[in-house]
């Protein structure tokens, strides 16, 4: 029990169960070293759906990106999920090198790492033995932070110079602090620095969840916090917005508390996106379909100050 929760306990969400890991699994890839991931899982139970989890491109020096974003990966295997964090190539500790074609971003490579994950399910179980067997490879979601939303986004249907990267395989998604619209909607300075950023949000068909913070006043952009719900407003599939309340970038230390990503550590507002995102993964993916209705609830009720919850008008 963390007793510096006080809002977020009105908020719904099953028992901790036991969880098992494995890391590094490692997947070769053609002409570059090898993929290493991160799986964390029930140490029970079957026909477990999966989330991928891609991470930012934050400042860290001293983990591999697999390990990072604890909070979130913990959280959600303790609850019935087999998460899997790849080390992306942009990784700055155990990533690809800095003069390698697409460095330093490594956009393209990024979708390419989580696709890999996808065809390599069986190969992962392998490396996996406690968990083989036991996973459901028909309900996969998908989660992205800051240029993790960029790489989940693009899987989940939204294109770039009209080219389809997405992915049936994933059924649901959830961006966290995600890029917005780029080109003329960024300073010119970084919109001539990222390109990529100039996404078409209106093809984005797949079931999503868009979460903001409403101090998150982003530099690539004059137009403040909003810009990160680009995706919902502009997204058919993104069907509800989260917009957390009191904090930034970090939606309160999903990178993990006291990581340099974390910009403001707010163990309330952190729990709340925890029990948030597991209830819409829930839903989305079929393990409790009324897990999201109740969440939202009690956001309408004792657990009100933390966030507002937007549903999209059908």
């Amino acid at each position: 029990m963390n007793h510096l929760i006080n809002l977020a306990k009105h908020i719904p969400t099953p028992e901790a169960a036991l969880t098992v890991a494995y890391t590094p699994i490692r997947l070769s890839m053609p002409g570059r070293q090898a993929l290493e991931l991160r799986l964390t899982a029930p140490a029970n139970g079957d026909k477990l759906p999966i989330v991928l989890l891609s991470h930012g491109y934050g400042p860290s020096n001293y983990i591999p990106s697999k390990d990072g974003y604890a909070p979130l990966a913990q959280f959600w295997a303790e609850r019935g999920f087999v998460v899997i964090q790849p080390t992306h190539a942009s990784s700055r500790v155990s990533g690809l090198p800095s003069d390698a074609p697409g460095a330093p971003f490594f956009w393209r490579e990024r979708v390419e790492e989580m696709k890999a994950i996808l065809d390599r399910l069986t190969e992962i179980e392998q490396q996996a033995p406690a968990v083989a067997g036991r996973i459901d490879h028909s309900r996969i979601g998908a989660v992205g932070h800051s240029l993790g939303g960029h790489t989940v986004g693009l899987l989940l249907g939204a294109q770039l110079d009209g080219e389809d990267l997405s992915d049936p395989r994933i059924s649901a998604g959830v961006l966290l602090t995600t890029p917005g619209r780029g080109g003329k909607d960024m300073t010119e300075e970084n919109a001539a620095r990222f390109p990529f950023f100039d996404v078409d949000f209106s093809t984005l068909t797949t079931r999503t969840l868009v979460v903001c913070g409403d101090m998150d006043n982003p530099h690539f952009t004059a137009r403040g916090p909003e810009w990160h719900a680009d995706a919902f407003h502009d997204g058919p599939g993104a069907k509800a917005m989260l917009m957390m309340h009191g904090v930034g970038h970090g939606l309160g230390g999903i990178a993990a508390l006291d990581a340099k990503e974390t910009e403001t550590e707010a163990p309330d507002a952190l729990e709340a996106t925890r029990r948030l995102t597991l209830a819409w993964l829930q839903t989305a993916l079929g393990a409790d379909v009324s897990a999201w209705p109740r969440a939202c609830l009690a956001l309408e009720h004792e657990a009100a100050p933390l966030a507002t919850v937007t549903d999209k008008q059908l």
